[in-house]
């Protein structure tokens, strides 16, 4: 959620910002709204003052007249004060609304564009493979190899499901250890978190309402099954206020994560690319409010996802996003770009954010600085490795003309003595 003082302040920056991102908010009535509740806070304070006095007037007054006159007065002001009670509270959920929808002002160096023809190529890492034999996709290498069963998937649990088998899902688990072995190994403290939680994790972090119908839901329980565990990561330190001294809190964090899809039919709809379970490590940072040191641990947490590619040795590329294709809640935004082989090109496998004090806000999530002013925190997050999106790359780069797939060194450890995988 964006500081309302600062749309006071600055409602170009605003307007410029709905424009930039294609988000149809009329600031001019949200300020005319904002206006009128403060108003119509101070009256009612005035209000409540005046009945205060007067209450404390008619418990003295002994002739009957004057009490039957400080009665009305008094009777006057309940009825004024219902009457102003009752338009704010018809306001102040539009307010809300019109909030909760407003997008955050992107970073001045963010590339202006109307969608994803605008993002911006910063620079390539590693080769792209030429093969000498006419290559398989993924998932004709996976079925020929029975550690991919999309057939049964489907029987299993409908459309854009699968199962992985044998070798296929050790190196599925080994992709994502490798990353959480890392990152622990890097500093960030591991966290075990739910995968169901309640509306405000996802209202905190930015995903309520604009994405709510990409979530499966549980309405018996008022609980939603998270998409990342960007979510309860991000939330831990929901409504609490943390010491200066505690930041910043780096978080890494491996989960099931479940996505609907919703609007996606005919998109993407072959092999492993988009699907509804998959797993994710991910990595939070929460730091004090700094411009400078925000964008310090930005780059880290995308120089984090750019290693783990590295060593899996999968050529890559970093897009910075631009405006009209980063969504609503991003301040600054990164996605790197594996190649795959089957798609002819780059194709995202992580996103690397800056939301400054967006889902800070949101979540009531603040710290007290040395001056023991209590702010907002600043958050980002990044994708370190997706499974078995990761997978296309994986098998497609790695394949061998006999049909085999040569497993990357960095994983043998974690393929029980595999180096190779053969029908």
């Amino acid at each position: 959620m964006i500081d309302i003082k600062d749309l006071r302040e600055n409602p170009e920056r605003y307007k410029t910002a709905c424009l930039q991102k294609g988000y149809d908010i009329d600031v001019a009535r949200l300020l005319e709204l904002d206006e009128r509740s403060r108003r119509l806070k101070t009256e009612l304070q005035e209000i409540a003052t005046r009945k205060n006095q007067a209450g404390k007037t008619i418990a003295k007054i002994q002739d009957p007249t004057e009490r039957q006159q400080a009665i009305e007065q008094m009777n006057t002001l309940k009825e004024q004060e219902k009457r102003l009670s009752a338009e704010q509270e018809q306001i102040e959920p539009q307010i809300r609304q019109m909030l909760l929808n407003m997008p955050q002002p992107a970073h001045p160096d963010s590339p202006v564009g109307p969608d994803e023809s605008g993002n911006k190529e910063i620079r390539r890492w590693g080769q792209v493979r030429d093969f000498d034999f006419e290559p398989d996709d993924h998932i004709k290498l996976g079925t020929k190899l029975g550690i991919i069963d999309i057939e049964r998937g489907v029987k299993l649990s409908g459309s854009r499901n699968y199962v992985l088998r044998g070798a296929g899902a050790l190196l599925h688990q080994a992709v994502l250890r490798l990353a959480h072995d890392m990152m622990v190994e890097k500093g960030f403290e591991p966290l075990s978190v739910p995968v169901l939680t309640r509306e405000e994790t996802f209202i905190g972090t930015g995903w309520f309402p604009e994405g709510k119908d990409q979530v499966y839901q549980i309405p018996e329980d008022e609980l939603f099954l998270v998409g990342t565990a960007e979510v309860p990561v991000t939330s831990f330190y929901m409504d609490e206020i943390l010491d200066e001294g505690e930041l910043p809190q780096r978080f890494v964090a491996q989960s099931l994560c479940f996505r609907r899809e919703a609007g996606a039919a005919g998109k993407d709809t072959y092999g492993l690319y988009r699907i509804h379970q998959f797993e994710k490590v991910e990595q939070v940072i929460i730091c004090r409010a700094d411009l400078e040191e925000v964008e310090k641990w930005h780059q880290h947490i995308l120089a984090n996802s750019e290693e783990v590619l590295q060593k899996l040795e999968l050529p890559y590329r970093v897009i910075e996003i631009c405006t009209g294709d980063m969504g609503m809640a991003k301040y600054r935004m990164y996605d790197i770009e594996t190649w795959m082989p089957s798609r002819d090109g780059y194709c995202e496998t992580h996103s690397a954010s800056n939301l400054l004090d967006f889902q800070a806000r949101r979540l009531n999530l603040r710290y007290r600085d040395k001056n023991r002013k209590v702010r907002f925190c600043y958050t980002m997050n990044n994708t370190v490795i997706a499974s078995p999106r990761i997978l296309i790359p994986l098998l497609e780069l790695n394949q061998n003309s006999d049909g085999s797939i040569n497993i990357p060194k960095a994983l043998q450890p974690y393929m029980h003595g595999i180096d190779q995988i053969t029908k």
